[in-house]
């Protein structure tokens, strides 16, 4: 048993109330739950209770035994002063507040209807990549439905909050924080590491005073990715040239070329055209972030990230090397590839930091036009019987897999909510 099912059955109030007290003796009534709180501190804040003849308001803090409060070093903490219920499944030691004073406890072991501890037991030990798997036919689709979308809601945020990090870590400058997004996504999974690391090497404050540049962009970015070094053709000459003074100007270190990947790819995928492409895209949209926020069909924002590459790289893939049918620009998958990855956590981000929710509600609305990609993780909810429509679908089912599925995470989660709540014990 984890202290999950304890906030779960305290939350919702599942348990015996005959003759309610605590370890003391005295009368106990609950008036309010209280507010179940998912930060630093007591596990429910705010709670009323009548112990005796004296109505309490404070917190409630839950542990299977009592002596964790102890084990956690409460007892040292005031924050904890202020709890007036300690609700625990076994109550083995007396638990004190800083002042010696002693805190009322709630045992719920023999409170607890069995059949209830099963049903969560067996969520919990579940050998079934999604636990629920065998009561998924019996939840009603309503739930489903809307636990989806909650879990597509919070993925967008934790992308959001990723940029938010950026945003806030360089100074509130949102160019910057469009600027690591962009590169990340560039790295279209095989090169994202290589593309972080350039994103960190290359700041962008550097990049910014280039930007109208197009050759000097193409130096600074194929240069600190490290594939100047050996330059041999006469344009990647002219850039080396162009890149060891920006090098020097900006006491710049540049990547080994080895950390780059070109296994197993496609030559218009290879990881040269890809700087190549963020050049075009960095001198024609020197505002990005400001870009993102303006677009408002999934057409500009395709035909943002599709920016013309030089003429070099219309017909080579690597130095030295031609190819006739290189397109001008990225193709429309990488495009709609980057909406997911860069535009929407963009804008999922500045909803989060204005509060306003209608750029969220555009995010969501770029997803749901763009077609799904089956993946490991929509499959394993396919098999149950659900099926992806959109890319919105593939983020709301990565995101309930990751937060709740994986981690066993049930009583947090509508459907595993509804599962407990249609126990026979209730």
């Amino acid at each position: 048993m984890k202290e999950d099912f304890l906030h779960y059955i305290w939350q919702h109030q599942y348990f015996s109330k005959t003759a309610l007290a605590t370890t003391c003796g005295e009368p106990l009534e609950v008036l309010r739950t209280g507010f179940y709180n998912t930060d630093a501190g007591s596990d429910f804040r705010e709670a009323i209770l009548r112990v005796g003849e004296v109505e309490w308001s404070g917190s409630v803090e839950v542990h299977l035994r009592a002596s964790d409060w102890h084990r956690h070093n409460h007892q040292h903490d005031p924050k904890y002063d202020q709890v007036v219920l300690h609700v625990v499944w076994q109550a083995d030691v007396p638990v004190l507040r800083t002042d010696g004073t002693m805190v009322p406890v709630l045992v719920l072991q023999n409170r607890v209807d069995l059949r209830l501890l099963q049903t969560y037991e067996q969520l919990q030990n579940s050998k079934n990549a999604i636990p629920c798997a065998p009561f998924w036919p019996s939840v009603p689709e309503i739930t489903k439905v809307l636990m989806l979308e909650r879990a597509l809601v919070e993925r967008l945020e934790e992308k959001g909050g990723e940029v938010l990090q950026v945003y806030r870590s360089y100074g509130n400058d949102w160019e910057q924080a469009a600027y690591q997004a962009l590169l990340r996504g560039f790295g279209f999974k095989i090169n994202q590491q290589p593309f972080e690391q350039l994103a960190k090497s290359l700041p962008f404050h550097v990049v910014r005073k280039h930007q109208h540049n197009l050759p000097q962009l193409e130096a600074l970015l194929l240069g600190q990715a490290g594939f100047l070094a050996d330059a041999k053709d006469e344009y990647a000459q002219q850039l080396q040239r162009e890149y060891t003074f920006l090098q020097h100007k900006y006491k710049l270190e540049p990547l080994p070329r080895h950390h780059w990947n070109f296994l197993r790819m496609r030559p218009a995928n290879f990881p040269t055209v890809r700087l190549a492409q963020l050049a075009g895209l960095l001198h024609q949209h020197p505002s990005l972030f400001t870009k993102i926020l303006e677009k408002d069909t999934m057409k500009k924002y395709e035909q943002l990230f599709q920016a013309a590459v030089s003429g070099y790289w219309q017909k080579h893939y690597m130095f030295g090397r031609e190819k006739k049918a290189l397109a001008k620009g990225m193709g429309k998958s990488s495009a709609q590839n980057l909406v997911v990855n860069v535009a929407v956590p963009i804008l999922a981000a500045y909803a989060s930091h204005s509060g306003d929710r209608a750029y969220l509600d555009k995010a969501i609305s770029l997803l749901e036009q763009l077609k799904e990609e089956s993946n490991k993780y929509t499959r394993l909810y396919e098999e149950l019987g659900w099926r992806a429509k959109s890319a919105a679908d593939n983020q709301a089912a990565l995101g309930l897999y990751k937060r709740y599925c994986h981690p066993v995470n049930c009583m947090r989660c509508a459907v595993g909510n509804k599962i407990m709540k249609n126990s026979p014990a209730l």
